[in-house]
């Protein structure tokens, strides 16, 4: 009855990825390899924000696993969030899936890449180094990587209060997620074998980056762009059949 219900209003899953669970709630295992006072307060808000919104959410914040913040690699069943400084790339942050290929779609493992060069550039308060920028991004990227896409992607359209909305004009409304985003996580997973749906900015006295910044070859090909026209999902089919998807939220 709910998912039945509720999906008729939720449209902004990421294509059709989806954890595989048996049952409500989504149990991931989120692993931390942040420096502490730096980034893991706000990964631990945002978890606890992401967990009270919706009962088929009951994640956990675990000590982090990730060889090194470079590379950021998941185990699989768990998903891994890093932060380093990745240089003038023109990226804010980037979340990552691997999937099974084919109808399943079924998310494998996933990890978050936040870029210290643009928090850390500037004085606490001014630039992108802000508690609400760093709340928003983390908890957007997180979001992505339980299958979720973007409520709007129009920078100058009003706030819809929710950090899955693109924004030029940060508020604390747009650090959290809202009920729409409700909405589409029960839809996913709100029934038992994962389901048959799945998951696919800041503002205020900022300094724009040079250009988009370099594209990863091994993020694969662009599969979407933003509408300023900078490619923003990427795919890569790996040889052990499975697919792997890129999200880049672009500094702007």
């Amino acid at each position: 009855m709910l998912a039945s219900a509720t999906s008729v209003f939720a449209n902004h899953s990421w294509g059709k990825y989806h954890w595989e669970i048996a049952a409500a709630p989504l149990s991931l295992s989120i692993g931390d390899n942040l420096a502490a006072g730096a980034w893991d307060s706000y990964l631990s808000t945002a978890n606890d924000n992401w967990n009270n919104l919706t009962p088929v959410l009951g994640n956990s914040i675990v000590a982090g696993a990730a060889n090194n913040p470079i590379d950021c690699v998941p185990a699989t069943g768990a998903v891994e969030v890093c932060a380093s400084d990745y240089g003038n790339t023109g990226w804010l942050g980037i979340a990552g899936i691997w999937a099974t290929r084919g109808k399943d779609a079924h998310i494998t493992r996933g990890y978050v890449k936040l870029n210290d060069f643009y928090y850390d550039a500037t004085p606490v308060g001014t630039g992108y180094n802000t508690a609400n920028d760093r709340l928003y991004v983390v908890c957007q990227e997180v979001g992505h990587t339980f299958g979720l896409g973007h409520q709007d992607e129009n920078f100058t359209n009003g706030n819809l209060d929710t950090c899955m909305d693109y924004t030029s004009t940060m508020t604390a409304a747009q650090t959290t997620p809202n009920a729409h985003d409700a909405e589409q996580l029960e839809a996913i997973y709100a029934h038992v074998h994962g389901g048959d749906t799945g998951g696919g900015g800041n503002g205020g006295g900022r300094g724009k980056p040079s250009a988009q910044g370099a594209v990863s070859s091994d993020w694969g090909r662009a599969i979407h762009s933003d509408p300023t026209g900078r490619a923003d999902v990427f795919e890569l089919e790996l040889p052990n059949g499975e697919v792997k998807v890129t999200h880049v939220t672009w500094a702007y």
